[in-house]
C-alpha cells in the first residue's frame, strides 16, 4: 500500500487559513478593519513575519485590502474572489482527489453518450500512448500520457465546463502523481482497465464506463 506524502503548511499559511475561515464565518465582515499585527500575533501565537505573510497571501487573493498607514480591511467574503487555480494549489490532497474522482465518473458516463467518431480516435490514440509509456517509461511521460488520456475523455463528454474543470484539476495532478507513484507498476497493472474504459465509451455503455472508472479509482 502506497501512502501519500503529507504536505506541511507554513505558519503563515495556517494563519491565512484561519483568517479565511473567520471571514467566511462572518467573524470579520466586509469593510471592517482587521485587528492590528500585534493583536494577531498574540491571537495566533506567531511572529510578525508570519502575520505579515498571511496578510499578503489573503491580499493577493483579494480577500484583504492593505491601506498603508491606516490598516488592513476585509475586502470580500472568503471563496468568492479567489482565483480557482489558486484555490486548487492550497487544497488538501485528499480533497483534490475526491473531486477529481467524482468528475472522472461523470465525464466517462457523458463521454459514452456524447462522443463523436473523431473523439473516439483521439481517445484511442491517447490510450495507445499511455499504455506504451506504461511499459517503457519514463515515469513522468507516462503520468502525463495518463492525464492526457482522461482529458481526451473529458473533451468527448461534450460539456465544456466539465472539460475546463478537469483541465484545472489536471494541472495539479502531475506533481502529486510523481510523489505517490515511484514506478510504472500501477500504470501497467491498470492497462486492461483503461482499455475496458475505452471500449465501454466506444460502445456507448455509460454504466460500464462508470464502473470502469470506479475500478481504476480503487487501484
Amino acid at each position: 500500500m502506497m501512502i501519500a506524502q503529507i504536505n506541511r503548511k507554513s505558519l503563515a499559511e495556517e494563519v491565512a487559513d484561519q483568517l479565511r475561515a473567520a471571514i467566511a464565518a462572518g467573524t470579520y465582515k466586509v469593510g471592517e478593519q482587521l485587528p492590528t499585527e500585534p493583536e494577531l500575533m498574540k491571537q495566533f501565537g506567531v511572529g510578525r513575519s508570519s502575520v505579515r505573510e498571511a496578510i499578503r497571501i489573503l491580499a493577493n487573493s483579494a480577500l484583504l485590502r492593505v491601506q498603508q498607514g491606516v490598516g488592513t480591511f476585509i475586502e470580500a467574503h472568503a471563496g468568492i474572489t479567489e482565483p480557482f487555480h489558486q484555490r486548487l494549489k492550497r487544497a488538501e490532497t485528499h480533497d483534490l482527489d475526491e473531486v477529481r474522482q467524482l468528475l472522472e465518473m461523470k465525464i466517462a458516463e457523458k463521454a459514452a453518450a456524447n462522443h463523436t467518431a473523431a473523439d473516439i480516435k483521439k481517445i484511442k490514440a491517447a490510450l495507445d500512448k499511455r499504455n506504451a509509456l506504461a511499459k517503457t517509461g519514463p515515469l513522468e511521460d507516462c503520468i502525463q500520457a495518463d492525464i492526457d488520456f482522461h482529458m481526451s475523455i473529458a473533451v468527448a463528454a461534450g460539456n465544456p465546463i466539465l472539460a475546463d474543470l478537469y483541465q484545472s484539476f489536471s494541472m495539479q495532478l502531475k506533481s502529486w502523481f510523481l510523489k505517490i507513484y515511484p514506478s510504472l507498476d500501477i500504470f501497467r497493472e491498470t492497462d486492461y482497465l483503461h482499455a475496458e474504459l475505452y471500449e465501454s465509451i466506444k460502445a456507448r455503455d455509460g454504466q460500464k464506463a462508470w464502473n470502469c472508472i470506479t475500478e481504476i479509482i480503487k487501484r
